[in-house]
Formats: structure tokens, C-alpha cells, sequence
């Protein structure tokens, strides 16, 4: 007799379990941020490791840039909301990542590459958000998936609200970045004041919003601009326009469950590891690498 299929598990809204205030910092040659995973209010949320915010029209906050620096061991994920960042990398590697676009670069076994702006006035603004790998997938080779913004799937489910989906499955579609070890949902989602949706949250996913402009409510409690919002497990999240409305990210990942040797641009699973990290960095043996763009040359990632 076939097993009986499993019943789909029942509806249950998440809360929001923490808020946390992104912090002021700086990174790179001195470019200005707002971090708030990896911050001394949230060091890290298996998976995420950082989430970092950019936000400004001086340009002196953001023109120096980011100069030549390592990765190995995660995956960074780069989404420009406005502007343009020039990427270039040990592979050869060489594009820009424009208003709209994504990035997603697996590091894996290791990469070198700069970021920097590719204007000299105007709003630059966007994410970067750093994601752990299993330890199977540390030592894998560097992989990109890059998307223009007309890439991304845009969704206008209902009057005030729009969703741009780079990976996940909201509203019967799914996002074009594929092949995620921790099976990521990330939605960009605009809400009209008093405008709102309820989107699906896997299951066991750690989740979080960062409200980037104006207010949301998110599951009852209402976030102010460049605030993260902890989600508690569900399976679904109801979010709505502040006063004047507002724009968050909503990501959510599956947790890895192992442990993290961590410094600087190095995530591994063993203080040894890391060690090799810094060994093979210094040997040059990160600029072997080797990457396969997806759709286009690669775009932008920061440190």
C-alpha cells in the first residue's frame, strides 16, 4: 500500500521577536553603512552573517569605495536599489551593477574583487547581505548569478503593492536566482500607506525585514526607517503601509545547524580552516579561481 501523502502544514503567523536599530559604521575606504546582522545587537542569524545598508547622497560617503578584498566560505548577495557599482574580480571579471539589479556570487572556495562607485554624485542606495554555506559547499568554485533589473520578477498582487522576487516563491511565482544551499526567499516589497498582504514564510526559515523607507507594520508591530525586524517561526507574514507607506526587504533562509569559525572575510566550519583561509590568501591561491557568469558578465559585490 503507498504511503499516504502528508497533509500541508497549517497556517501560523509569525511575530516579530526582536527590533533592532541598524547601526552607523563604515567599511571599505571609508564608505558609510547601516549594519544590522552582524552588529553587537545581532551578531548573526544562522544563516546571515551581515546586512548591511546604504543609504546616502553625499558622495563623499560612498566614493572611495572597495578596494581589493578576499572572500571565502559564503555567498554575498548585492541588490542596488539606486545607482551603480563597478564589480571587478580575480577571475577577469569585470561589470556594473545598476538601479534595480542583483547580485548573487557564491564565494566558495575563494575570490578577490573590488567594488566602486561608478558615479560621482546622486543616491546611492542598496544591500549587501552575507550568507553562510555548508561545509560541503565551502570549498565548491565561485559561482555568480546575475540579474538586471528587468531580470527580476516584479508582482503587483493588489492596489498599493508591488513585490520585485529575486529567489523564493510568492504569489504562484518564483524568483530567478536558483541552486541555494539554505533555499532562500528575498522580496523586495513596496507598500502604499494603510496597503496590505499577508506572503508565505517557509517554515523552520529564519526570518527578517529591514525597513529601508517610511513605516511598515510588520505582524502587528510597526518598524520605523532602518530598523530589522526578527521574525519568530510561521509560515507566513503579514505586512502593511505605514503613515505614508513604506519599502522593506523580507528574507528568510534555511539554518545550517553547524559550527562557525569566522574573521574578517573568512566563514568556516574550524579555526584550522581558517587558518588554510589566511595561508592560501596570502599564497595567492585565490586568484586561481575560476567563475561562470550567469546571463552576463558579473556585477557588484561588497566586502
Amino acid at each position: 500500500m503507498s504511503e499516504q501523502a502528508k497533509s500541508p502544514r497549517p497556517k501560523s503567523p509569525r511575530h516579530v521577536a526582536q527590533v533592532i536599530r541598524a547601526m552607523d559604521t563604515s567599511d571599505g575606504a571609508g564608505v558609510s553603512l547601516k549594519r544590522s546582522v552582524g552588529s553587537p545587537a545581532l551578531d548573526m542569524l544562522d544563516p546571515f552573517l551581515m546586512l548591511d545598508s546604504i543609504s546616502t547622497d553625499k558622495a563623499d560617503d560612498y566614493i572611495a569605495g572597495f578596494p581589493d578584498h578576499p572572500h571565502r566560505g559564503f555567498e554575498t548577495v548585492t541588490y542596488m536599489v539606486e545607482g551603480a557599482m563597478r564589480h571587478q574580480d580575480s577571475t577577469g571579471a569585470d561589470g556594473i551593477l545598476r538601479s534595480g539589479g542583483v547580485q548573487w556570487m557564491t564565494a566558495g572556495s575563494g575570490i578577490i574583487h573590488s567594488e566602486t562607485p561608478e558615479q560621482e554624485a546622486g543616491l546611492l542606495q542598496g544591500f549587501q547581505l552575507w550568507i553562510n554555506l555548508p561545509g560541503r559547499d565551502k570549498m565548491k568554485p565561485p559561482r555568480y548569478q546575475n540579474l538586471e533589473a528587468d531580470e527580476v520578477v516584479e508582482i503587483a498582487p493588489k492596489p498599493g503593492v508591488d513585490l520585485r522576487l529575486v529567489t523564493g516563491s510568492v504569489e504562484g511565482k518564483t524568483g530567478p536566482v536558483s541552486g541555494i544551499a539554505t533555499a532562500p526567499l528575498f522580496v523586495d516589497v513596496k507598500l502604499a500607506q494603510g496597503a496590505e498582504i499577508t506572503l508565505p514564510v517557509p517554515h523552520g526559515h529564519a526570518a527578517i525585514a529591514y525597513v529601508f523607507i517610511g513605516t511598515a507594520d510588520i505582524a502587528g508591530t510597526s518598524i520605523a526607517t532602518h530598523h530589522l525586524a526578527v521574525l519568530a517561526d510561521g509560515t507566513e507574514v503579514t505586512l502593511r503601509g505605514g503613515d505614508g507607506g513604506g519599502r522593506l526587504l523580507l528574507i528568510a533562509a534555511a539554518p545550517i545547524n553547524e559550527p562557525v569559525a569566522r574573521y574578517g572575510p573568512f566563514v568556516m566550519n574550524t579555526k584550522a580552516e581558517l587558518m588554510q583561509a589566511f595561508d592560501d590568501f596570502q599564497k595567492g591561491r585565490f586568484v586561481a579561481s575560476t567563475a561562470i557568469p550567469r546571463h552576463r558578465p558579473p556585477t557588484h559585490s561588497r566586502s
